[in-house]
């Protein structure tokens, strides 16, 4: 029986290595000595570059200033006053004189109160003012303050782990559209080799032209797919730029993910864990105790406030010039006998907190369905791996097979498209799974609230 020169029976093995060394190759040329982009170092570039983390950051920092502006509240409040003016009040011309110790007996008289001469005045002043007793509302407000600084830093946090999570899919599309690439390239050279055998086929009579048209088309479809493929890579590569925070960033080879086996825990364990760990929920449970702070102290406005106050002031006719001076100090103590105000606050207050304690037990319930989800994404894509391995083996097989027998005219080409179809098909559903299965795992330590970059790191 004849057998076709121009078609190379080569194993999918053969195939896979050849078509990672290109694959290699290309990214080494393409990146020169660089090395390749770890999945760490993007997420790391993503923490210090991605706008959110910027944002993040700044909340941060605000509600770290907010606190400090609270706690100035307890300190005494101090101000300087430098006051020039002129008039001819006659009340203002009567005590300024008084204070400037210029009063002589003439002031008295009728004329001299009732029409006065114009008159000038120097003011120098110190006031300061302390609130020495509140009924606690600043020192609850503090404690508010310093809650919501906490949340912030717990929703940095947060911000920071869906940050790593965005940038592992990224990272993860980046690989497989590059396996895509590669198994599309695989197929177009074996399209074009089979239509070379068909060829030979048809010229020795050992097929009709029928078959060459086959083959012509399976050729131009699996041109089709290559070029899909590209583009998905520069798709790929956008979204991964994306999730960086950097535009500018130029395609490189990345460090590959290769087949991994996770450890499994118990879900009742994973759910537990989420509740210590996730930072968005300790976030939120900050917020309800501050809230509960801010009751308090709504609830401490309705008691006494006990205030110190104190003024010195000098009096001069002109800048340089001599003067009186005299001082004022006291104490105040206050209560609020009408209230309305403080009752409307406090009934708000009391509302926000209904609000945040039904939040939390939303977010907890909500909770638990993330992890049990993630649970069993995890467990069915590690399942999905191995069905997707022994597939892959087979369909290899049941093609070089068919390859044979082809050779050998013992198939068509309609069996021999149909196996080609089914092995690209299980390529593609192998690295699928592959990266299915490492994303499933980042999903189950996201939502217990432990993917941390040090995490990330057992994906590669």
């Amino acid at each position: 029986m004849h057998k076709p020169t121009t078609f190379h029976l080569m194993t999918f093995r053969s195939y896979q290595v050849l078509a990672t060394v290109l694959l290699v190759s290309m990214g080494t040329l393409a990146a020169g000595a660089q090395e390749p982009l770890t999945l760490r170092q993007a997420i790391n570039q993503a923490l210090g570059q991605s706008p959110e983390a910027a944002i993040a950051r700044a909340g941060n920092l605000d509600a770290k200033e907010s606190a400090t502006l609270a706690r100035t509240a307890l300190l005494p409040q101090l101000t300087f006053t430098e006051d020039i003016s002129r008039g001819n009040d006659p009340v203002y011309a009567f005590g300024t004189r008084l204070r400037q110790r210029q009063f002589t007996q003439a002031d008295f008289a009728l004329n001299a109160l009732n029409f006065p001469q114009p008159i000038g005045n120097f003011s120098t002043r110190f006031s300061g003012s302390w609130v020495a007793f509140d009924s606690l509302k600043t020192q609850k407000e503090i404690h508010r303050a310093d809650l919501f600084k906490e949340s912030a830093s717990s929703s940095a946090k947060a911000v920071d782990q869906q940050i790593a999570f965005h940038v592992i899919g990224a990272y993860q599309q980046v690989l497989f559209a590059e396996r895509e690439i590669a198994v599309a390239q695989h197929e177009q050279e074996t399209a074009a080799a089979l239509l070379a055998s068909v060829e030979d086929h048809v010229k020795a009579g050992l097929a009709v032209e029928s078959d060459r048209m086959s083959a012509e088309v399976n050729a131009a479809a699996r041109k089709e797919e290559l070029i899909a493929a590209r583009g998905d890579l520069e798709l790929a590569w956008a979204e991964l730029r994306e999730s960086i925070g950097n535009p500018d960033l130029k395609a490189q080879e990345l460090k590959p993910i290769e087949p991994h086996t996770f450890a499994q825990g118990a879900l009742e364990d994973e759910v537990s864990t989420a509740a210590k760990t996730r930072p968005d929920l300790m976030a939120l449970g900050e917020v309800q105790s501050a809230q509960a702070s801010a009751l308090g102290a709504a609830k401490s406005d309705f008691g006494p406030r006990v205030s110190a106050y104190g003024n010195w002031e000098e009096d001069r006719t002109s800048i340089g010039g001599s003067g009186g001076n005299n001082w004022v100090a006291g104490v105040q103590i206050s209560v609020d006998i009408l209230p309305i105000g403080k009752r409307t606050q406090l009934a708000r207050e009391s509302a926000a907190k209904q609000k945040i304690d039904a939040q939390v037990a939303a977010t907890k319930q909500h909770l638990q369905l993330e992890v049990t989800q993630a649970h069993i994404h995890r467990q069915t894509a590690a399942l999905q791996l191995e069905t997707a391995q022994a597939a892959l083996d087979q369909s290899a097989e049941s093609l070089r097979i068919l390859k044979n027998r082809y050779g050998a005219g013992l198939a068509t080409i309609t069996d021999l498209l149909r196996a080609e179809d089914a092995e690209r098909q299980s390529q593609s559903n192998y690295w699928h799974a592959v990266y299915g299965n490492a994303m499933a795992y980042s999903e189950l330590l996201y939502a217990t609230g432990t993917l941390t970059p040090d995490a990330a790191e057992e994906l590669q």
